[in-house]
């Protein structure tokens, strides 16, 4: 498993929900994490309240593209309206790195109607746009950012995780171990399809059943064969 003194963890988007969620529990977990945004002071103010929940502040906002610059892995949880102008904006620092794209199709005001784009997958899209000298992963789209805000609890719900490079999923699944998840080899990018569907399907089972934390788990695979996930501290 990668440790906190291999990587940089850069959020572009991390002042959101999904950010700040992940950013939290993967600095728990002891990594350094750049919580970027489109502006500066929206990222060091949502910095200082994720830090007053830290024993060791080890989150520092800045900007999207300084945290894009900096970071050795880099993850995007962005709405799908700034998917594509995000991803356009830093994509100089991309080159070479594994760039975790958490990009769910919702189209309001229908979000719980699957709507895919028509190249099939908006993260599969992406791709094809930066290139292969960037190592694009789909994951974390189906884990609900309530889930991830109790950064005190491991979430009982698997992280698909699909890539053209294997390595690079690796990585990834070492992360969200990292962060009390456990998380599964999905195939290759085309995949990711998948699991941007099923997230509407999960908001309109949320919306159904009155909850806000219903996810997926894959049977028939055993933990003993998966990375087993740290308990957060």
């Amino acid at each position: 498993m990668s440790t906190a003194e291999d990587l940089v963890i850069g959020i572009l988007g991390g002042s959101g929900h999904e950010g700040s969620g992940l950013a939290l529990r993967w600095a728990k977990a002891g990594y350094k994490v750049l919580l970027g945004s489109r502006s500066v002071e929206r990222a060091l103010e949502a910095a200082v309240e994720l830090n007053a929940r830290l024993e060791r502040p080890t989150i520092i906002g800045v900007t999207n593209r300084a945290a894009a610059e900096q970071a050795s892995i880099v993850v995007m949880t962005v709405p799908f309206s700034a998917q594509r102008s995000t991803a356009e904006s830093v994509q100089d620092f991309l080159q070479g790195k594994v760039f975790i794209d958490v990009t769910v199709p919702l189209v309001p005001p229908k979000v719980a109607r699957v709507q895919l784009p028509a190249a099939g997958s908006a993260v599969a899209s992406l791709q094809e746009m930066l290139g292969e000298k960037v190592k694009v992963v789909s994951a974390f789209q189906n884990i609900s950012a309530h889930l991830l805000a109790d950064a005190d609890k491991p979430i009982d719900c698997d992280v698909l995780v699909c890539g053209d490079d294997k390595e690079a999923r690796d990585q990834v699944i070492d992360l969200a171990a990292a962060a009390g998840m456990r998380a599964l080899h999905a195939g290759p990018i085309a995949n990711s399809a998948a699991a941007e569907a099923l997230t509407s399907v999960l908001i309109s089972l949320n919306q159904r059943y009155k909850v806000n934390t219903a996810g997926i788990q894959i049977t028939g695979i055993p933990h003993a064969m998966t990375p087993e996930f740290v308990a957060v501290r």
